[in-house]
C-alpha cells in the first residue's frame, strides 16, 4: 500500500476513534485537570497583571502618531476613548496564543500519559515499550518547541491584520506545534528514537494536517473566550467554559495523535518483521463495560 494511502487511512481511522473516546467518562474527568490548572494560572495572572497590562497597552495606543492623525481628520484631538476600548482586546489577542500553548503543555504533562495508557490497554496491549524518550527529555522537547511557536506567533502578528492570512498563518503555526509535541508524547513510551524519527519523517504531512485541523477546531473556544470579554456580565461563566472546551478539544487532538502514532508504529514493526499484533482488517464496535459506552475497538478476543 502506498505510504500516502496508508497515512490517510490511519488518519481517518484515528479520527473517529478519538471522537468516540472523548465521550468516555474517564476522558471527561481528565479534561477537568487542565481546566483547574489553567483557571488558577490565568486567574492569578489576571489578578496581578490584567489592569497594569491593559493600562500599558492603552497608553501605547494613545501615543501612536498615525492614529492621532487619523482622529484629527475627523475633528477629534484625543484617542483616549478609542484606546480605552481597544486595549483589552489587544491584550486578549496577545495572551490567547500563550494561554493555548500553556494548555497544550498542561495536557502533554497531565493528560497525554493517562490517555496513552488508556489506548494501550484497549488496543495495543502487546506492543512492546522501548522507552525512546524519558520524562525530562519530553518536557524539554515540549518547552523548546513551544518557545519556537511563541516566537513564530509574535513575529507573524502583523500578518494577522491581513484578512486571508489571519485564517492561515496562526493555524499553520499551531498545527506544527501540535504535531511536534503530541506525536512525540504519543510515541515516548513505545517507540525507540530511530522508530520515532522514521515515523515523523514518513507521516509528516498527515501529522501536520492533523495539527492544522486541531488548530481550526481550537478556534471555537477562542470565540467563547472573546465573548466573555465582550459580555462582561457572563465573564465568570464563559471563560471557564472556554477553558474547558480548550481542554476537551486538546484531549481529542491528543487521542487522535495517540491512535495514529501507535497504529503507525505497530505497522512499522510488522514491516520490519518484529513481534507484534497485526492490525485487524475490520474494526467492529465493542462495548467498554467499565465506561458503559460504545467504543470503536477490536482489541477484545472473541
Amino acid at each position: 500500500m502506498p505510504l500516502a494511502s496508508a497515512g490517510s487511512r490511519l488518519m481517518f481511522d484515528a479520527f473517529w476513534r478519538a471522537a468516540a473516546y472523548c465521550f468516555r467518562p474517564r476522558v471527561m474527568l481528565l479534561s477537568v485537570l487542565p481546566l483547574i490548572v489553567m483557571l488558577v494560572a490565568l486567574g492569578g495572572w489576571s489578578y496581578f497583571f490584567w489592569s497594569g497590562t491593559v493600562a500599558t497597552m492603552q497608553h501605547w495606543v494613545e501615543t501612536i502618531g498615525w492614529l492621532r492623525t487619523v482622529f484629527s481628520w475627523f475633528g477629534s484631538s484625543s484617542t483616549g476613548g478609542f484606546a480605552a476600548g481597544i486595549a483589552p482586546f489587544v491584550v486578549l489577542i496577545l495572551i490567547t496564543p500563550v494561554a493555548a500553548v500553556v494548555a497544550l503543555l498542561v495536557i502533554a504533562l497531565l493528560m497525554t500519559p493517562a490517555l496513552v495508557n488508556m489506548v494501550t490497554e484497549q488496543r495495543f496491549a502487546q506492543l512492546a515499550k522501548k522507552k525512546g524518550m524519558g520524562l525530562v527529555t519530553s518536557v524539554l522537547w515540549a518547552l523548546s518547541t513551544s518557545a519556537v511557536a511563541i516566537v513564530a506567533f509574535i513575529v507573524t502578528m502583523p500578518l494577522w491584520l491581513i484578512p486571508p492570512l489571519v485564517l492561515i498563518v496562526p493555524p499553520v503555526i499551531w498545527g506544527w506545534l501540535t504535531y511536534r509535541v503530541m506525536s512525540v508524547d504519543a510515541l515516548a513510551d513505545h517507540a525507540s528514537k530511530a522508530e520515532r524519527d522514521t515515523l515523523l519523517q514518513r507521516h509528516r504531512w498527515p501529522l501536520l494536517l492533523m495539527g492544522i485541523i486541531s488548530g481550526y477546531i481550537g478556534i471555537a473556544p477562542s470565540v467563547v473566550w472573546a465573548s466573555g470579554m465582550v459580555f462582561t456580565i457572563g465573564f465568570v461563566v464563559l471563560i471557564p467554559i472556554a477553558v474547558w472546551i480548550y481542554a476537551i478539544t486538546f484531549a481529542f487532538s491528543s487521542l487522535w495523535f495517540i491512535h495514529f502514532c501507535l497504529a503507525a508504529l505497530q505497522q512499522l514493526r510488522i514491516e520490519n518483521g518484529e513481534p507484534g499484533v497485526p492490525l485487524p482488517e475490520n474494526h467492529p464496535v465493542v462495548l467498554d463495560k467499565a465506561d458503559g459506552v460504545l467504543l470503536p475497538d477490536a482489541g477484545e478476543p472473541k
